[in-house]
């Protein structure tokens, strides 16, 4: 080797050397970089509509969402609140709704959205909003798609996309719209985190066909089935988008449903293991607020665990908090707690019990893992749940029994639950349920 090109190798090899540090340093930067986030909401869908949680009705037919379980976590015993409003102002805020009523403000109420976007995340969100009240905006979201009013929830020509109305000359399937901007945002943010809200309306009443529906079906229970196929596709679509983008080692997807399951919309039993669970939707028993819940990080999460830890919607804020490293909000009292800890494989702080109100009446609970006290002072047995709850009488209740009343009794007089303020103004709160049009009175002659 002459000494010319002996200087030049030598200077190439300092260089290497300088910059090796560097890129390692961008390496491990790279790698510590907090995950995307994904939160899919099903609408009115309980346990015994999933395959994965034993539902013998749907068993092979929700492939998608039972693959997401089977290669990450899946929470046996997730509450939600009875009803869609109250379930989304929980999930949004970390705060129970007897602290703000059914409609909470911006103004005085944090979000999970707006921690996140603290903490440098891009915040988008496609779906079913109008029970938070104000716009996704208002609460934190940079992009957003969804419909203007409710005057149905499937085959639309109008929809609102970013505050703006866009019309079609032919309906579309709404579903599908929200899906494609999901994808868009995956796209456009791809080399940042982010955090993406997706409230889908599928399973809500209307019943309607969906695009893969044969044109001969009428049978009610079969219309609600294909519904819940498309759900499951929905989520399939989803989650091949994020994998198409190189993106699933680095996003956390979250499946939940907002309550319980609406049995008349399911039109037909719907049993676990040959039993149905008692309650459904807009019930204070388990089936109103018994809710899938899962969560799936590709390379992170140790596929296949089941983890039996109470967990309620209030812990959706905190939780997502710590995935994202971002501070929760200053001087607010939250209700939730992170199960961050659980998705690493950690035993972390379960909670003792779970808080679970109506929005359409005085009526709320506080559960254990083995017990129930209600808003009235009924204690019930809960070691057959989720398909039997079992009343306990004070006069014959056991040592057991009446420990668990004085623990339960004690985080009632800690919360100090009251009734929504729309409950006391006699207003009725929305369920997500589109209202009837009034027709319109012919004039007099």
């Amino acid at each position: 080797m002459n000494s010319k090109l002996h200087r030049t190798f030598t200077a190439l090899l300092t260089l290497l050397a300088l910059l090796s540090p560097f890129c390692i340093r961008h390496s491990s930067s790279a790698a510590e970089q907090p995950p995307n986030i994904v939160f899919f909401l099903a609408d009115d869908i309980g346990i015994n509509g999933i395959g994965c949680y034993g539902a013998d009705r749907f068993k092979g037919r929700t492939p998608n969402i039972d693959a997401l379980a089977a290669s990450g976590v899946r929470f046996e015993q997730g509450y939600s609140m009875p009803t869609c409003n109250p379930s989304r102002c929980v999930l949004m805020t970390g705060r129970y709704t007897f602290r703000y009523g059914n409609k909470p403000s911006f103004k005085t109420e944090s979000s999970v959205a707006k921690v996140l976007k603290q903490a440098g995340y891009a915040t988008g969100m496609a779906g079913k909003w109008r029970q938070m009240a104000d716009t996704p905006r208002d609460w934190g979201f940079d992009e957003y798609l969804t419909d203007p009013e409710a005057s149905g929830y499937y085959w639309e020509k109008t929809y609102t996309k970013n505050g703006e109305t866009v019309t079609t000359t032919q309906p579309i399937y709404y579903p599908d719209a929200c899906l494609d901007f999901a994808v868009g945002f995956f796209k456009q943010h791809r080399e940042q985190p982010f955090f993406f809200y997706y409230p889908t309306h599928l399973v809500h009443n209307p019943i309607v066909r969906t695009p893969d529906t044969k044109p001969d079906t009428t049978d009610r229970a079969a219309l609600y089935d294909n519904n819940v196929a498309y759900l499951d596709k929905e989520l399939g679509r989803v989650v091949a988008a994020l994998d198409a983008l190189g993106l699933r080692e680095r996003t956390v997807v979250v499946f939940a449903g907002d309550n319980g399951t609406h049995n008349k919309s399911a039109a037909g039993k719907m049993p676990i293991g040959g039993r149905e669970v008692v309650g459904e939707k807009a019930t204070m028993l388990e089936g109103g607020s018994r809710v899938p819940l899962i969560a799936n990080w590709k390379g992170n999460i140790a596929p296949g665990r089941v983890v039996k830890d109470l967990v309620d919607f209030s812990d959706i804020l905190p939780t997502f908090a710590e995935l994202a490293r971002a501070a929760t909000p200053e001087g607010v009292n939250l209700d939730g707690h992170s199960f961050a800890p659980q998705l690493r494989g950690e035993k972390g702080s379960p909670r003792e019990w779970v808080y679970v109100q109506h929005n359409t009446a005085a009526e709320w609970y506080v559960r254990e893992q083995g017990w129930k006290l209600t808003h009235d002072g009924k204690l019930f047995d809960m070691s057959d749940a989720p398909f039997a709850e079992k009343p306990v009488p004070a006069e014959t209740a056991s040592e057991a029994a009446k420990a668990a009343r004085q623990r339960l009794q004690a985080v009632l007089d800690t919360l100090k639950p009251i009734a929504s303020p729309l409950v006391a103004s006699k207003e009725k709160p929305s369920d997500g349920t589109p209202p009837k049009k009034k027709k319109k009175k012919k004039a007099a002659n």
